[in-house]
C-alpha cells in the first residue's frame, strides 16, 4: 500500500493538484476554440456545410502525410466506410486483435463481416505480425490469389490492427505477412494521431487508416473521426457515401446507392482546427508528462510503458503493468477512492457475448496484459489550466 500512496502522491504533485480528482485524460483548450466556435455561430454554418470541415481534413493530411483525408462523425464510422471501401462484405472474415476498444469490432460487424481475433505483443500491445502469420499458416489458403479460411470457407478481406494507447504496432513485419497472402491493411489509428513508425505517421500505411476526435483523445472535436488515404478515387467514394449518397444538385434530392449520415459537422471541424494548431503543444507537454513517469518507475517493480523502438509515440495515456491481477485491482481501488482516476485495460472481445463465438489463436499475451494494465492520468499538464 506504501507504493501507491507514494504514486498517488507523485500524481498529485505533478498536476499541482493537493486534493483535487484528477481524470486520466481531459481536453485541453489554449487556441482559437472560442473564436472559431463563434464564427460558425455568427455565420449560421453549423452544420455539415461550412469551410471548416474542408479546413479541417487539410491540415489533417498535412499533418499526417495522407494524401486525402475525409472528415467523419466518429472514428467508429471512419472504420467502418474504410471497410466497406477496402472490400470487406458480408460473411467474410477481418483479422483484428482482441486486445482493443470494441469501435474496432464492432465497426468490423457493421459490414456484416466476422472478426478474427489474435493476439498482441506484450510491447507494444498491438497486433503481432508474428501471431498473424502463424494464424494464417495453421488455417488459411491462396485461392485464385484469395485468402481463405479453411474451416470456415470465407474470404479473410482485411486486416485491422489497432495502435494501442499511441504506440505503433511492428508495421513493416506485419505488411510483410500480409501482402504475402494478399489481405488489404486497415489502420485502426484511432488513439494515435502524432505518432510515427521509422518517421511515417500511422495511419498512412495501409489502403486506409482512420483517427478518432473524441473527447478523451490527444485532441477532439467534442465527436469525430477521419479517415486517410493515398487513394483519390476512394477518397471521393468516401465523401460521397458519408454524405448520404448525394448526388450534388442546385435543389433535386437524388442519391444513387445506400449512404450514410457519417459528414462531420461543421461546429465540430472549428473546434479540430483550433485543436490542430495546439496539437504540437500539447503533445510536447505529453511527452514531458510520460518521461517524468518513467523516471519514478525507473527502479519499481511496475513496469512503465515506454514506446516501442524506432518510434514516437503519442502517449495518449500512460501504462503500468501489474505484477499480477491482484495488484492491479488493489492500484484501481486505491486511486481511484482517493481522486487519482485510473483504468484497466479493456475486457477482451471474445469474452464478450456478442463475439464470444469469433475465432481466436489463445491470446496468450492478451490475456497477461487484461490482468496488468494500469492506465494512469495522462493530461497535457498546463500550469494554472482548469478545465472545470
Amino acid at each position: 500500500m506504501e507504493k501507491i500512496t507514494q504514486f498517488v502522491e507523485f500524481v498529485r504533485a505533478q498536476f499541482q493538484e493537493p486534493t483535487a480528482f484528477i481524470p486520466l485524460h481531459d481536453p485541453r483548450f489554449i487556441g482559437n476554440e472560442k473564436a472559431y466556435l463563434n464564427e460558425c455561430i455568427d455565420t449560421n454554418f453549423v452544420s455539415s456545410v461550412g469551410e471548416f470541415v474542408s479546413r479541417f481534413e487539410k491540415m489533417c493530411a498535412d499533418y499526417t502525410g495522407a494524401k486525402y483525408a475525409v472528415a467523419a462523425v466518429n472514428g467508429t464510422a471512419a472504420l467502418h466506410i474504410a471497410l466497406q471501401l477496402s472490400g470487406v462484405q458480408r460473411d467474410e472474415e477481418v483479422i483484428t486483435q482482441a486486445l482493443t476498444f470494441i469501435a474496432t469490432a464492432n465497426a468490423i460487424s457493421y459490414t456484416g463481416a466476422h472478426p478474427v481475433f489474435l493476439d498482441v505483443d506484450a510491447d507494444t500491445m498491438g497486433l503481432s505480425p508474428v501471431a498473424v502469420a502463424n494464424w494464417l499458416r495453421d488455417n488459411a489458403e491462396l485461392r485464385d490469389g484469395q485468402p481463405y479460411n479453411k474451416s470456415t470457407n470465407r474470404r479473410i478481406a482485411a486486416c485491422v490492427p489497432m495502435h494501442t494507447f499511441g504506440h505503433p504496432v511492428h508495421l513493416d513485419e506485419l505488411l510483410e505477412v500480409l501482402n504475402s497472402w494478399n489481405i488489404p491493411l486497415v489502420e485502426d489509428a484511432a488513439e494515435s494521431i502524432g505518432s510515427y513508425y521509422k518517421g511515417k505517421h500511422t495511419g498512412t500505411f495501409g489502403k486506409f487508416g482512420i483517427l478518432s476526435f473524441n473527447g478523451n483523445k490527444v485532441i477532439t472535436t467534442g465527436g469525430g473521426g477521419m479517415i486517410l488515404t493515398d487513394d483519390e478515387a476512394l477518397a471521393k467514394e468516401a465523401k460521397h457515401i458519408t454524405t448520404q449518397a448525394k448526388i450534388p444538385h442546385a435543389w433535386e434530392f437524388n442519391h444513387d446507392r445506400v449512404g450514410y449520415n457519417y459528414r462531420l459537422t461543421n461546429i465540430n471541424a472549428a473546434l479540430g482546427c483550433a485543436q490542430m494548431e495546439s496539437l504540437p503543444k500539447i503533445l510536447e507537454l505529453k511527452r514531458e508528462l510520460a518521461h517524468k513517469y518513467e523516471a519514478f518507475f525507473k527502479d519499481s517493480s511496475w513496469k512503465f510503458v515506454a514506446e516501442p523502438e524506432g518510434c514516437i509515440s503519442n502517449y495518449w495515456l500512460n501504462v503500468i503493468f501489474a505484477a499480477d491481477k491482484s495488484e492491479r485491482d488493489a492500484i484501481l481501488e486505491y486511486t481511484n477512492k482517493n481522486g487519482v482516476m485510473t483504468r484497466p485495460i479493456w475486457e477482451l472481445m471474445n469474452r464478450l457475448p456478442m463475439f464470444s463465438h469469433c475465432q481466436t489463436d489463445g491470446l496468450e499475451n492478451s490475456m497477461w496484459l487484461a490482468d496488468r494494465v494500469v492506465n494512469i492520468p495522462s493530461s497535457a499538464i498546463i500550469p494554472g489550466y482548469h478545465s472545470r
